[in-house]
């Protein structure tokens, strides 16, 4: 839980951080298309630490199981892998690096319908039916 809080907040402070430099510090500096990729890679990186902050909130409530471990781990991935490659791709125009894009947006969904299972599992035996 600890990681995860921890982790969700380090990708809300850059996802800030991003934005600020995208739009104060690196327009010049961006690749042809850098800055609609830096908007993409932003946005995504925010939703996606307030998702796992959720998820550390609901395994300090009550430990998670399997499927909240699940989906922290795989939005914890997805916050590496998708939002990385696309601030790679923007400021070096590095094609090989946008091949990491797809899995990470793979374990993006995969952590949402995680969390799915979680509340489908978890909430029915805690509320009945």
């Amino acid at each position: 839980m600890r990681f995860w809080l921890g982790f969700a907040a380090v990708n809300g402070f850059l996802s800030v951080l991003a934005g600020a430099l995208g739009a104060h510090a690196a327009p010049g500096r961006l690749q042809p298309g850098g800055a609609e990729l830096l908007a993409t890679a932003e946005r995504y990186q925010m939703v996606h630490a307030l998702a796992l902050g959720l998820v550390a909130a609901l395994a300090a409530r009550g430990g998670g199981g399997i499927w909240l471990r699940a989906s922290g781990a795989l939005f914890s991935a997805g916050l590496v892998l998708f939002p990385g490659a696309l601030y790679a791709l923007a400021v070096t125009g590095w094609r090989p690096v946008a091949m990491l894009a797809p899995l990470g947006g793979l374990s993006l969904m995969a952590g949402w319908l995680a969390l799915l299972a979680y509340g489908m599992t978890r909430g029915h035996a805690e509320t009945g039916p």
